[in-house]
């Protein structure tokens, strides 16, 4: 029966991910979220009390998926620039993959500002992590020497919005992972300098 439970929570926010990235916070109900997880509403409230409580879940999902990533890309590399580079491809390759990082980034958009803003924040989240690996870069005297760190942040914050927008085209995968290998190509010699590390690996692992 608890593994039965399980399964049914996992479907139900699976399915209001999916509803969620495609139509929104609001317009998705939550008979159409039970129909696609192919649950009864008893089902639904017996594991969430509203729609607010599932798109927290749905949050939390994405805030796993990204903190998961972060763990296991910096535990494959000494770098920690390397690890942010692998980091956007990430993002690029999750964003197609994962219905929970595409509905995320939408519920921080439409929520933001509501006093039950289940899904907000999760940009924020993403930034942080971003940003944190690119202090542990400047740290570890791989960043150019005196660099502001408000230009590689808001670089950073205009690659995740670039990224996101190029992930929701038909271009094919590889096209899209070029685009994102090209914007570190151009970025990287104002990050690290001309005397700066040159042996960055741009595309995906």
């Amino acid at each position: 029966m608890q593994e039965r439970s399980v399964i049914t929570c996992r479907r139900l926010v699976t399915a209001a991910a999916e509803l969620f990235d495609r139509k929104g916070y609001v317009n998705a109900t939550l008979g159409e979220i039970t129909g696609a997880a192919r649950v009864t509403k008893g089902a639904l409230y017996f594991h969430f009390a509203s729609k607010g409580e599932l798109a927290h879940a749905v949050q939390e999902q994405g805030r796993t998926l990204l903190a998961q990533s972060v763990d296991r890309l910096a535990a494959g590399s000494s770098s920690p620039l390397q690890t942010l580079i692998d980091f956007t491809h990430w993002l690029a390759r999750g964003l197609r993959e994962e219905a929970a990082l595409r509905a995320n980034f939408r519920l921080s958009r439409e929520l933001r500002g509501e006093e039950d803003a289940a899904g907000s924040g999760f940009t924020e989240a993403w930034m942080t992590a971003a940003w944190s690996l690119l202090d542990r870069a400047g740290a570890a005297g791989e960043l150019r020497n005196g660099a502001d760190r408000a230009g590689p942040q808001t670089l950073l914050a205009a690659a995740v919005a670039g990224i996101e927008l190029l992930a929701a085209t038909d271009m094919p995968d590889e096209e899209l992972a070029a685009r994102v290998a090209a914007l570190w190509d151009l970025a990287l010699p104002g990050l690290v300098g001309p005397s700066g590390r040159t042996d960055y690996r741009t595309t995906p692992r």
